[in-house]
């Protein structure tokens, strides 16, 4: 951060759940975020918003939640990152509108993890060469909603390449956050796996995107945006330290 630079003021919508709190440190030890305020589920949204004078609101609530709250925001004047799953594409295009409007910008992000954006990179690709494929999600019993919003992301990436892609989903005891995408092809299989272990790896995506949304026009879909502004061309490889003071 330039030494004359205020660091940008966020607002945490969800900070008492188990990604929250974790994403929390996550901006507390970043040199050039702040986090002014958290507000909680029995709180008055609006009016904590409005009182929080944040620039960039992140929202890591619970599916379905997601547009709703992104909205409260932009009427806040607040630029929303929303990592909670359930927005849809019609959602998304809503929010984009009203915050072109208000001269504000935003994020949707279904995963904010780097080994994810390339696993849905190498699988855009292989989808133009390959007529059959299908994703497997795996999560704990505790992921409420079903088929994953980041295997309805990857879909719909691969599906403007190539034909439907369908998408099996298992909520098992054990399992954290995998997801597999499958291609079959003329005596041979191809398959492109990202496992999680913890939730670290969330954390260079997630600020990333939130540094990208001060400066963003309009409310874009994914972590492409947020990687690309980082200054690193797609497929020149990504290095920690290029993607903002603090990633670690």
């Amino acid at each position: 951060m330039p030494p004359d630079s205020d660091p940008t003021r966020v607002v945490l919508v969800g900070a008492t759940g188990r990604m929250g709190g974790t994403a929390a440190g996550w901006i507390e030890a970043a040199e050039d975020l702040v986090l002014v305020a958290r507000p909680g589920s029995g709180d008055d949204l609006a009016r904590s918003l409005s009182r929080s004078e944040a620039q960039v609101g992140l929202d890591l609530t619970v599916a379905g939640l997601g547009a709703a709250h992104g909205q409260a925001m932009l009427a806040a004047g607040i630029r929303p990152v929303i990592g909670t799953s359930g927005v849809t594409p019609k959602e998304i295009e809503d929010l984009d509108r009203r915050a072109r409007e208000a001269g504000l910008g935003g994020l949707v992000v279904p995963n904010f993890s780097l080994g994810i954006w390339l696993l849905q990179r190498a699988s855009v690709e292989a989808a133009a060469c390959f007529a059959h494929s299908e994703i497997m999600e795996m999560h704990s019993p505790h992921k409420q909603d079903s088929p994953s919003g980041t295997a309805l992301d990857t879909a719909r990436r691969m599906e403007a390449v190539g034909p439907k892609v369908p998408i099996h989903s298992l909520r098992l005891a054990g399992l954290h956050s995998d997801q597999e995408v499958i291609f079959g092809g003329p005596g041979e299989i191809l398959r492109i796996s990202h496992r999680v272990s913890s939730p670290e790896c969330f954390e260079a995506g997630l600020l990333c995107s939130l540094r990208y949304a001060v400066g963003a026009l309009g409310v874009g879909s994914g972590l492409d945006l947020a990687m690309e502004s980082s200054g690193r061309a797609p497929g020149s490889g990504l290095a920690s330290h290029d993607l903002g003071p603090n990633i670690s």
